[in-house]
C-alpha cells in the first residue's frame, strides 16, 4: 500500500507525452493560477469598449504580469527555505492548475462581451454578440509565450554572465554584477537597437506624411490667409496638418447666413515647424503674421497649441468663430509632426518649449498696446497642446495683466497644474468633475456641462476644464498598480460602467490599453470631444453678445452634423 501513490504518479507521468511533462516541469503552478486570475480580470470593462486584437494583447500582458508574481512568490518561499514537493507531484498540481485555469478563462471570455457592452450602451453604440473569445485566447496565449520566452533569455544571460564570473569572483558578488550586466545587455539592444529603429522609421514615415501635398488644396488666392503669395509663410511648409487648418472652417458668407447678420472673415495663422529653424525664430514668425493681417485689431485672439502632429480640432475652433461672427484670430505653431504619445518619448519638452516661446512673443506684444483697444487673449489646447499650453505661461508671470481665459480639453494626466488643481478640489466634488475653490477662476465641465454655478461668479481669468469622465488620456494613473483612483468612488461618472473594478496591477494594464483606444470612441466619449460640449465651455469662457437659448441650439445642431 505504501508504494501505491508512487505507482499511480509514474503511471501518470507515463501516460503524458514527454513534450508536455518538460513544459508542465518547467511552470509554476502559483504563476499559473494568478495569471490566470489577472487574465480573467482584464475582461472586466474599463473606460472605452477595446477591440478584439486589443483585448488579446492586454489579457496576455495580464497574463504574463500575474505569472510574474506567482513566479516572484514561489522564489520567496524557497528563499525561506520552506517546504517545497517533489517534482513528480509538482507536475500533477501544474496539470490540474492548468486545467483549473482553461475552465475559469473559458467561463471569463464567454462573459467578456456582456462587460463591453455595459460601456457600449452608454456610448450610445451598437452592441455586440460576441467578444471573439477564441482568437482574444489566441492573441493572448501568443503574447504570453513571447514573454516568457524573452523572460526566460534573460535570465539564461544572466546565469551565463553570473556562472562565468563566479569562476574568479565571490557566489552573491557574482549574482548583483551578473543581473546588472544583464540589464545592460538587454537594454542595449532594447533601446538602442530595437527603440532606435522604431523611431527612425516612424519619424520617416511621419515626416512623409506631413510633407505630403494635398492635391485639393490650392495656395489660398486671399492675402489675409497665411500660406498666401502675401503671406511670410510659405505653403508648402505649413504642413499637411497647417495647410487642413488654414483651408477648412467657416467664412465670413458661412457665418453671416447662419447669424442674419453681417459677419468678417476669420483669421487663422498657422506656422509649420520647417517655416524656420528654431523655436524662437518661428515664434517671432507666428507674430509678424499675426501684424502682417491685422489680427490684434480683432475682439478675440486665441492662442491655440496642437496636438503632437499639429493638428487644431476644428471641432474646437469652428464654433468659436461663429460664436464672434468672425471677429476673432486664431494662432498655432507646429513643433512636431509625430503622435501626441511618440512626441513625448522622443522630444517631451519640446513642446512645452515651442508653447512658451510662442505665448511669450505674443503676450509680450499684446501688453504693450492700449488695455481699451487691444483683443481678449485666450489660450487652448487639446491633449498633449492642452498639457504644453499650461506649460506656456506661468501665472505668477501674467498676473499683473492677465489673459483673459483658456479652454483646456482632455488634460493629460501628466499636467502638475491640473492634477493640483483636482487635488485641491471640494470634498464633496467627485474627482472626475471637481470644484475648485469658489470657482471664480477654474471651472470643470463635461458633456452636461457643469459650468453654471448660481452660487458661483466668474473673475478676471476665466479657465475652464473640459474633460469627460471616460477619457483615458485624462484619468490614467500608474499608481493604479497598487491602488484604486479616486475617481473610480462613487459617484462616477455618468459614461463610467458601473461594472468596472479596480484590480491591482490589471486596471493599470487597462487604463493603458485604454489610452490607446480612446481616439476610436465614439463623439462626446472618451477622447473624442463634441463640438456642442465645446460651445458651452466657449460661452462660459467668451461670453459673446447677442446669442440667445435658441440661436445656440442651432448652433450646436449645426455643428452636430459637421463631419
Amino acid at each position: 500500500m505504501r508504494d501505491r501513490p508512487r505507482q499511480i504518479l509514474s503511471s501518470t507521468r507515463a501516460a503524458m507525452p514527454q513534450w508536455a511533462v518538460n513544459i508542465s516541469a518547467s511552470l509554476c503552478t502559483g504563476g499559473l493560477l494568478i495569471g490566470t486570475l489577472f487574465f480573467a480580470f482584464s475582461l472586466t470593462p474599463s473606460l472605452v469598449p477595446r477591440p478584439s486584437t486589443m483585448q488579446g494583447v492586454l489579457s496576455g500582458m495580464s497574463l504574463a504580469a500575474g505569472y510574474g508574481v506567482g513566479v516572484f512568490g514561489r522564489w520567496l518561499w524557497s528563499y525561506m527555505e520552506m517546504p517545497v514537493p517533489r517534482m513528480r507531484v509538482q507536475v500533477i498540481l501544474t496539470a490540474i492548475a492548468a486545467a483549473l485555469c482553461l475552465t475559469v478563462a473559458l467561463i471569463f471570455l464567454r462573459q467578456a462581451s456582456e462587460w463591453q457592452n455595459s460601456i457600449r450602451l452608454l456610448m450610445e453604440m451598437d452592441t455586440v454578440d460576441t467578444a471573439r473569445p477564441f482568437l482574444v485566447g489566441l492573441i493572448a496565449a501568443v503574447v504570453f509565450g513571447g514573454l516568457l520566452a524573452v523572460t526566460r533569455l534573460f535570465h539564461l544571460t544572466f546565469r551565463v554572465i553570473s556562472g562565468r564570473l563566479h569562476r574568479i569572483i565571490p557566489r552573491r558578488v557574482s549574482i548583483v554584477i551578473g543581473a546588472l550586466l544583464a540589464v545592460v545587455v538587454f537594454w542595449a539592444v532594447i533601446d538602442g537597437v530595437l527603440l532606435r529603429f522604431m523611431m527612425r522609421a516612424a519619424d520617416t514615415s511621419f515626416q512623409q506624411v506631413d510633407a505630403r501635398m494635398e492635391p485639393e488644396l490650392a495656395v489660398p488666392a486671399d492675402p489675409l490667409r497665411t500660406g498666401s503669395e502675401a503671406s511670410l509663410v510659405a505653403w508648402q511648409d505649413l504642413g499637411r496638418t497647417g495647410r487642413n487648418f488654414v483651408s477648412y472652417g467657416p467664412d465670413a458668407a458661412a457665418i453671416g447666413d447662419f447669424a442674419g447678420e453681417p459677419a468678417v472673415q476669420p483669421v487663422r495663422v498657422y506656422v509649420g515647424l520647417n517655416s524656420a529653424e528654431t523655436t524662437e525664430a518661428r515664434a517671432r514668425l507666428a507674430l509678424e503674421e499675426l501684424l502682417r493681417v491685422g489680427a490684434f485689431d480683432r475682439s478675440v485672439l486665441v492662442i491655440a497649441t496642437p496636438t503632437g502632429t499639429g493638428w487644431i480640432d476644428r471641432r474646437a475652433i469652428d464654433p468659436l468663430e461663429y460664436l464672434h461672427r468672425g471677429d476673432i484670430a486664431t494662432v498655432a505653431v507646429q513643433y512636431s509632426y509625430l503622435p501626441s504619445w511618440l512626441s513625448l518619448l522622443a522630444e517631451p519638452e519640446y513642446g512645452a518649449q515651442m508653447a512658451s516661446a510662442v505665448f511669450a512673443e505674443i503676450y509680450r506684444h499684446w501688453t504693450r498696446l492700449p488695455r481699451d483697444r487691444r483683443p481678449q487673449l485666450y489660450l487652448y489646447g487639446l491633449s498633449l497642446g492642452a498639457l504644453n499650453s499650461q506649460r506656456a505661461s506661468d501665472l505668477y508671470d501674467v498676473i499683473a495683466d492677465p489673459f483673459a481665459g483658456a479652454l483646456w480639453s482632455g488634460t493629460p494626466f501628466r499636467s502638475e497644474r491640473w492634477r493640483s488643481v483636482t487635488n485641491q478640489r471640494e470634498p464633496s466634488s467627485p474627482a472626475w468633475l471637481p470644484r475648485f475653490r469658489d470657482s471664480s477662476i477654474v471651472r470643470f465641465s463635461n458633456q452636461f456641462d457643469g459650468l453654471r454655478l448660481p452660487d458661483a461668479e466668474w473673475g478676471p481669468l476665466r479657465i475652464v476644464y473640459l474633460q469627460y469622465a471616460s477619457d483615458p488620456v485624462t484619468f490614467f494613473e500608474p499608481q493604479a498598480l497598487y491602488r484604486q483612483p479616486e475617481w473610480m468612488y462613487p459617484p462616477r461618472g455618468p459614461d463610467v460602467s458601473p461594472q468596472l473594478r479596480w484590480f491591482p496591477v490589471v486596471t493599470m494594464l487597462q487604463l493603458a490599453a485604454d489610452v490607446l483606444a480612446g481616439d476610436a470612441a465614439p463623439m462626446g466619449y472618451g477622447h473624442v470631444y463634441a463640438a456642442e460640449h465645446y460651445i458651452d465651455a466657449w460661452l462660459a469662457i467668451t461670453e459673446p453678445a447677442g446669442w440667445s437659448e435658441a440661436d445656440i441650439q442651432r448652433l450646436k445642431e449645426l455643428h452636430r452634423a459637421a463631419p
